[in-house]
């Protein structure tokens, strides 16, 4: 995989290193879990650090080097100010190094490293400062730092093994072993990249400089497996090697054995096993391990045919994997970390090749289940390819929520904690200021009965981003799922309680609360205080008597009158517009018609009806006459108010059609608009009533005569 490594030149310009990582050591038995052997690669090396350097300083222990330089301060703050700017952050780095002051650059590109992990050049860096200050032990620890933050980077692992070479004493015998633990943690956590050639070459030219021409053959044997750029150069130089030197010192006895048993095979002097072995003299048997064996120069030639021949089997199925994959290599043209969006194209090459590379797997998988433990071993590798995949991915498209999604969603069937990880790095490292991502790994926790968890995500990410409504929803709808419905109702009071400044997110919590102690807690009482509080606040908020008007409409008809027509009363007094006031005026009058107790008190809601019937009526023809400085608001008013004054001409002689009330839209419906997946950008739309039927021109007429 590969992440950006941010160079800076003496300009400032921010000039990009490339490397690509991949992840686990190829094995010729069974595979094991890539991201897995990644962080386990990481922190054994982290731990095999620890144990032989003391920690590097933490922050807030920085040894001063005098005042900071004159502009560090100015430049900090610019780059807290706005922590999402990266070229504010490479102003002050550049800054730092070009002042040369170890404690600034210090500050910098640790606080920097926290916020951009991925870009393994200021790793390199970092660490490069600390060697030029003296700090060896530091250096060392900036690199475990850096591959615990991305393993999977070959750049750093190499610079990582160049600083070990360079600074520890290797007359010890542990300093060579500790090397080679670091050359095994760094091919186990990055060398099936695609472009981890110099990784493995870097590793078996050490070996040889060890005279370990045991352990080189071993190196070859592993990295002929594995489908890179340079493959074929790997086996050029496995075949070097293997021509260069006897059998016998580059390969191990059971190997060396069985080629001499195929080098006798092939000669045709296989003996009887019938035969009894002839017996020789003590002193003169045969030795089991075959060390002592006197090979001729033809017999030497044979075995290395034989071995040459043998590797070519696995240098050819090696190419088809190769080949199998360049095409979507050579589409990639940002493997590194950036902040820099990325094109269409690089993006869609990136999905392709994922799509690809699981179908392969998932083919792998299908015939493993089909021939056996050897087919179940390529399809294990498969998988694991797939892994590594994902993981080079989301260096470069790592500020891209849907890869992060696609990598969850593909490894959630197969382990709950490897996806919960994946969200954990998400949204804690390179997506923290992503609301989509934080809410989908809450769900994901609820879904697996992580309540806890889940409920902290959600608090963190309210904390992080207050006042985003959608957010204390889904921690009121967690509660109230879990059963904690006096937690889930304390959330929305408390909602209510800090939204007091914000006139229209008062209302939405509210209105909110109010329906949750409605429908949930039973108690219409506590409800209507929450909306006339409310209304106390925004008088003109349309919403809120609507809803209160749905509460007082949803009771008992047959003691809660009252409660209607003083809701209607209260909408009519309010600063609402005109056609919002005949809204509710209609509602209640239809409410009157319903379930009026007595024929007088219908009459007088009518009559009331009426008179504002006519308001509105010489409001139109005032417009009509140019009276009105607005007459294209007034236009617009007209064409809204759908219920005209009534006809006092006579009546029709075709009777009309009897009038039907519909059932009124109960404060269970969502008064507070489309919320479709907690999208909340409908919240104050105006309610429309046309659908029940209350713009029709009803004449009242019939039934009762004009006042």
């Amino acid at each position: 995989m590969a992440a950006e490594g941010a160079e800076m030149g003496g300009s400032g310009d921010v000039v990009s290193e490339q490397e690509t990582p991949a992840t686990s050591e190829v094995m010729t038995t069974e595979v094991a879990d890539a991201p897995q052997l990644v962080q386990e690669a990481a922190e054994e090396e982290e731990s095999t650090a620890a144990a032989q350097y003391p920690t590097v300083l933490e922050e807030g222990d920085e040894e001063e080097e005098g005042e900071l330089p004159a502009d560090f301060d100015r430049l900090w703050r610019v780059a807290h100010e706005n922590p999402l700017e990266f070229s504010s952050w490479t102003d002050l780095l550049q800054y730092c190094e070009q002042e040369s002051h170890t404690t600034a650059s210090r500050r910098a590109l640790g606080t920097f490293l926290i916020r951009y992990p991925l870009c393994y050049g200021y790793w390199k860096k970092f660490a490069d400062l600390e060697k030029r200050a003296g700090n060896t032990n530091r250096a060392h620890e900036v690199c475990v730092r850096g591959l615990k933050a991305i393993p999977l980077s070959v750049d750093l692992w190499i610079h990582y093994i160049t600083l070990l070479q360079d600074t520890l004493n290797m007359n010890l015998p542990e300093s060579t072993q500790h090397i080679r633990s670091a050359f095994e943690s760094a091919v186990s956590a990055a060398g099936l990249d695609f472009h981890s050639d110099r990784l493995w070459e870097m590793y078996a030219d050490w070996e040889r400089e060890q005279s370990d021409l045991k352990a080189v053959t071993a190196i070859y044997d592993r990295v002929l497996r594995v489908p890179t750029q340079l493959y074929r150069g790997h086996f050029e130089r496995f075949r070097a090697h293997l021509t260069a030197h006897h059998p016998q010192d580059i390969l191990s006895t059971e190997e060396v054995g069985r080629l001499r048993a195929q080098l006798q095979q092939s000669k045709g002097g296989e003996t009887n096993p019938e035969e009894p072995e002839e017996e020789k003299p003590p002193g003169e048997e045969t030795p089991s391990d075959n060390t002592s064996i006197q090979d001729t120069e033809e017999d030497v030639q044979k075995m290395q045919e034989l071995l040459l021949a043998d590797r070519q089997k696995i240098y050819q199925q090696n190419e088809m994997e190769v080949g199998k994959r360049w095409a979507f290599e050579e589409a990639i043209k940002r493997p590194y970390f950036h902040v820099k969006p990325l094109d269409r194209a690089q993006l869609k090459a990136w999905h392709t090749y994922l799509d690809w590379e699981i179908s392969e797997a998932e083919q792998q998988a299908q015939e493993g289940a089909v021939r056996g433990a050897e087919a179940q071993t390529s399809s294990c590798a498969g998988r694991e390819r797939v892994l590594i995949l994902f993981e080079r991915c989301l260096i470069a498209c790592a500020l891209y929520e849907e890869f992060w999604t696609k990598y969850v969603r593909y490894l959630e069937p197969q382990s709950v904690e490897e996806a919960r990880n994946v969200y954990r790095r998400a949204c804690e490292v390179h997506l923290s200021h992503k609301h989509n991502m934080h809410l989908q790994w809450a769900t994901f926790e609820e879904r697996h009965g992580n309540i806890t968890e889940a409920r902290r995500v959600l608090k963190n990410l309210e904390q992080a981003m207050p006042g985003l409504a959608m957010v204390r929803l889904r921690r009121v709808g967690l509660e109230r799922r879990t059963g904690r419905l006096d937690q889930a109702e304390e959330l929305l009071r408390e909602a209510v309680l800090q939204s007091k400044e914000t006139p229209t997110l008062h209302a939405f919590y509210s209105i909110k609360l109010a329906r949750f102690l409605l429908k949930l807690s039973k108690n219409s009482a506590k409800a209507r205080t929450v909306l006339l509080e409310a209304i106390e606040i925004s008088p003109d908020n349309s919403k809120l008597h609507m809803n209160l008007l749905e509460l007082e409409v949803a009771g008992d008809p047959r003691g809660n009158g009252t409660g209607v027509q003083q809701c209607v009363s209260r909408a009519l007094e309010a600063p609402l517009s005109p056609h919002t006031k005949l809204l509710f005026s209609q509602r209640g009058l239809q409410f009157a018609e319903d379930f009026g107790a007595t024929v007088q008190s219908v009459l007088t809601v009518y009559d009331e009806h009426q008179k504002l019937l006519k308001e509105l009526g010489n409001k139109k023809r005032s417009a009509e006459n140019g009276d009105n400085d607005d007459p294209e608001k007034m236009s617009k008013l007209e064409e809204s108010s759908a219920v005209p004054a009534p006809s006092m001409a006579t009546p029709p002689a075709v009777p009309p059609m009897p009038m039907t009330t519909p059932p009124p839209p109960m404060m269970g419906g969502d008064m507070s608009g489309s919320h479709s997946a907690y999208g909340y950008g409908g919240w104050y739309q105006q309610q429309q009533y046309g659908g029940y039927g209350y713009q029709n021109p009803w004449n009242y007429n019939q039934y009762y005569p004009p006042s």
